[in-house]
């Protein structure tokens, strides 16, 4: 207990976050099974807000010396605004800490106001803490600099920089936060993107297939944006809708209302869905397949249909006017050992025949690659997951963690699509990349 005392404060936290994160290893191994779905279902998204708390106080403490307690030397600590200022840092990072636990107590038919707050404030909370980062490098890199030069760096200088970090640091939040918020507020871009497609019947040529993702109905998403999507993809009339996955996070019953505009979806050859790693993190996947089937959304659960150019038919049956559509489960499924589920590439595409035209839906560009891997002869992946990374400094990360980020590719006689999705993940913000709906014109290649 003494050496725990004498640890700084985050390393004490980094030790929370690990021991959080190795509860969540063994509640997954020893209690899913044992505990009622419902209450297991609240631990595990109870952990995974511990789990993102104990992290991001790392961050608070280190915002927080920036802000406040490297100005602890200045005559201004004595004034009213300065602790009118730590008031308002204090509660910032409250605020910012609250956004985790909104998904567990505020999830209803449209954002409460409180989380539309709450997690604004924690993307402010990334920038800031980017910005800092940044910020501190660079003068680190210009004392470098000017010692090596031979020249010192007097206390002055440090001071007034000291001063002047926390009006930085706010100044360029806001308007960055400012600048997120409102991009994130703009209705979806509707991006069209033709694909030629080997093997396409000639009836099929001009197939307008629209693709949504990412939209994350929770604290944040609600009806009223649903609605706004379904009009938009009403409006370009397509043959076939998908939804690749993330549409919630989540139970299907707090939801129902929420998603309920779905069932307004005009697409003359149906509406598929395939899962994404949220739907996993709800453990509520079976009530989804059920809702939106209600909705007339088809599930493909490492399965397929075939697309014919005046109906859509059950995977199996043979039709050389066809097209195969086939879903696969999220790889995260394996990873969390969720029963009944998984990426299944050859269930998938059972039936579907290398020398007709085959369209898979997998929500990660980490599955994507995996189908070329398997299956060169698949004609078009359509992903997303990755969001075109939505907020600094999530756009390099995402961009190097995926085989693929946003738009369109191509790998030998295969073309990958990854939407930058349609709505957003908690934090009400777009920065570096715009929220879409994609329309996707598959044309019969020679």
């Amino acid at each position: 207990m003494g050496i725990f005392r004498q640890l700084s404060p985050g390393v004490k936290a980094a030790l929370a976050a690990g021991s959080v994160f190795v509860s969540m290893i063994i509640s997954r191994s020893y209690l899913s099974e044992s505990l009622e779905l419902r209450a297991w279902r609240w631990l595990f998204r109870l952990q995974l807000a511990l789990f993102a708390n104990s992290l991001m106080l790392i961050g608070s403490l280190y915002i927080w010396r920036s802000t406040v307690s490297n100005l602890s030397h200045s005559p201004a600590t004595k004034s009213a605004c300065f602790h009118l200022w730590k008031m308002a840092v204090v509660t910032f990072l409250a605020l910012a800490h609250s956004s985790f636990f909104t998904m567990l107590f505020l999830v209803a038919e449209e954002p409460y106001l409180f989380s539309m707050v709450a997690y604004s404030c924690l993307g402010a909370y990334i920038i800031m803490i980017i910005f800092l980062g940044t910020l501190s490098l660079l003068e680190q890199a210009h004392e470098l600099l000017a010692w090596h030069s031979g020249r010192v760096v007097s206390s002055l200088d440090k001071t007034r920089k000291l001063a002047l970090r926390p009006a930085l640091a706010v100044v360029v939040t806001a308007i960055l936060s400012i600048a997120g918020l409102l991009n994130a507020a703009q209705p979806p871009v509707v991006k069209t993107v033709e694909v030629p497609i080997r093997q396409l019947p000639p009836s099929m040529d001009n197939l307008k297939t629209v693709l949504l993702s990412d939209i994350h109905l929770g604290p944040t998403v609600g009806r009223t944006k649903m609605e706004m999507f379904v009009r938009m993809v009403n409006v370009l009339e397509p043959d076939v809708t998908v939804i690749v996955g993330d549409l919630c996070d989540s139970e299907a019953s707090v939801l129902r209302t929420a998603v309920a505009p779905l069932g307004q979806l005009r697409s003359r050859l149906g509406t598929y869905f395939v899962t994404g790693n949220h739907e996993y993190y709800t453990s509520d996947v079976s009530n989804w397949f059920a809702l939106l089937e209600s909705l007339h959304v088809r599930p493909l659960h490492n399965e397929n249909v075939k697309i014919c150019a005046t109906r859509a038919q059950r995977g199996g049956a043979e039709d050389d006017d066809c097209i195969c559509l086939a879903g696969v489960d999220d790889i995260e499924a394996d990873l969390l050992h969720y029963y009944g589920h998984g990426m299944d590439l050859e269930k998938a595409l059972g039936g579907c025949r290398p020398d007709r035209a085959t369209v898979l839906l997998a929500h990660q560009p980490l599955a994507a690659k995996r189908a070329l891997q398997a299956r060169p002869d698949i004609n078009l992946i359509l992903s997303g997951h990755t969001h075109a990374g939505q907020l600094i400094p999530w756009n390099v990360i995402s961009y190097l963690l995926n085989p693929f980020f946003a738009g369109l590719y191509r790998v030998a006689q295969t073309f990958v699509y990854v939407s930058a999705g349609t709505g957003y993940y908690g934090i009400p913000m777009r920065l570096g990349s715009r929220a879409e709906i994609t329309e996707l014109i598959l044309k019969r290649a020679p």
